[in-house]
């Protein structure tokens, strides 16, 4: 059992709880991303579906299902960066079509499983979205029928390998296609409602599994169906929660299930994670001795952080460090149009907190080669140019986490002019909270979004 969860002592916690029949009804999955709760997850539906022994290898009907993900007694709600582990099966795939056929039906069903019909009753988005679905599931058809692939350097083995190519492009273009438009950052309270009488319904096989990733990320409708479902969970679900923030879960719902808690993985177990999963040995190679991951969002020191977040990184269309230099770009002209209506309302000296702000994310974002901007709709075409219009609309969810991480660095700069951090910051929570909810929520506009954004901060830090 869990012989491919590398690293997690959860997993021997898990094991042990299982064989004494101590399972609990719900179970909250924590630790850092990429830290393999969700991998975690779906193993365990496998394991207390599994009609033999459980082991990774066993052939039963169930097992066969749940490796492929099509288990009928699954059913996933949250959202993730579904895109970048799908590019990096792809270019596996695309090197070795026989090895890595697993790796990719199953990292492209992760995906396709947010959208079980469940999930979408009576929802007319989902009519909508039906030929992308249609599309990603004749690509899965493709893969699966394939024969044996040609090996060496022969004429059939290249045009074997361009066949390859020509598929991974198009499952990685309508997969992320189908992120953007189909995968909202907040969990809604329909899906929590639907996922409640899907629970109470009898299972096809022994036990249902309900996982919800990145929990955290619900509206406040859906925390409340949700509490609702954890104090009489039904008998034949086992229900994980699954976060990398697991303080930003009500008190209500972390007192009503069990916690496992993922570690950050060493640097070592990690390359092993890469080489055994996704067999990038290029990567690899250029990880030098002090390593720094991309998977905080922080822009700060991050020596810390996860391998695997990085290498997934690299096959997202912007990385996290272009956010992050964007995110200085956008908060140093927004200081300098501050600074400016500031000077025009005749203000004797500007606030201490607006100085440190522009100090701070002009170096950064000079750093990167970005000069600042006074206008709010140049910064936001900068910003939506260099960050490829926010293909996957999540990494603009993303982009204001950095932004926000930009402004609270800013202001551990000492300085005597300092008189109002607290409602400095406050400002900016406040409307950078506004333009997520805008995009990730509402679907709207993120040109208009940024400028919005752009023209509400710089007002508001020229009165401070």
């Amino acid at each position: 059992m869990f012989e491919n969860i590398l690293g997690q002592n959860a997993a021997g916690q898990l094991i042990l709880d299982i064989k004494n029949r101590c399972l609990a009804p719900a179970m909250l999955f924590e630790g850092p991303v990429s830290g393999a709760k969700g991998s975690t997850a779906l193993e365990l539906g496998r394991i207390i579906s599994c009609e033999k022994d459980a082991a990774w290898s066993c052939s039963c009907s169930s097992c066969s299902r749940y490796r492929l993900l099509l288990h009928p007694d699954m059913l996933c709600i949250g959202s993730r960066f579904f895109s970048a582990e799908i590019a990096a099966a792809c270019n596996f795939y695309i090197k070795d079509g026989d090895a890595a056929k697993t790796l990719l039906i199953r990292s492209v069903r992760k995906l396709l499983s947010r959208f079980n019909p469940v999930l979408w009753e009576d929802e007319p988005k989902f009519s909508k979205l039906g030929p992308l679905l249609i599309s990603i599931e004749e690509y899965l058809d493709e893969i699966s029928a394939a024969g044996k692939s040609d090996s060496g350097e022969s004429a059939a083995a290249e045009a074997g390998k361009d066949d390859r190519s020509k598929l991974a492009a198009a499952i990685i273009k309508d997969t992320r296609k189908l992120e953007s438009e189909g995968i909202p950052d907040l969990i809604p309270i329909a899906w929590i409602r639907r996922a409640a009488y899907w629970s109470r319904l009898a299972p096809a096989g022994r036990e249902k599994l309900l996982l919800i990733e990145n929990a955290d990320r619900m509206q406040e409708g859906a925390r409340n169906s949700l509490l609702k479902l954890l104090e009489e969970p039904p008998e034949t679900v086992k229900i994980i929660l699954a976060s990398s923030r697991p303080r930003a879960l009500l008190p209500t719902v972390l007192s009503r299930i069990r916690p496992y808690r993922f570690a950050q993985r060493s640097i070592e177990t990690e390359k092993d994670v890469i080489r055994r999963i996704f067999h990038d040995e290029n990567f690899l190679q250029g990880v030098n001795g002090k390593f720094y991951a991309g998977d905080n969002g922080s822009g700060s020191d991050k020596s810390c952080g996860s391998l695997i977040s990085a290498y997934l990184d690299t096959f997202m269309p912007v990385s996290g460090d272009v956010l992050n230099s964007l995110a200085a770009y956008f908060a140093a002209s927004a200081s300098y149009s501050a600074a400016v209506l500031a000077k025009r309302r005749n203000a004797e000296n500007l606030p201490g907190e607006l100085v440190n702000l522009g100090k701070y994310a002009s170096a950064a974002a000079q750093n990167a080669g970005l000069e600042k901007t006074g206008d709010g709709s140049e910064a936001a075409a900068v910003v939506l140019e260099k960050a490829c219009n926010f293909e996957i609309k999540l990494l603009f969810g993303d982009f204001i986490k950095h932004l926000l991480t930009t402004i609270s660095d800013s202001q551990k700069i000492t300085s005597p002019g300092q008189v109002n951090v607290t409602g400095f910051l406050e400002l900016w929570r406040t409307c950078a909270a506004e333009a997520a909810d805008a995009v990730l929520v509402y679907n709207q506009n993120i040109t208009l979004v940024l400028e919005q954004l752009f023209l509400k901060v710089s007002r508001g830090m020229a009165q401070i």
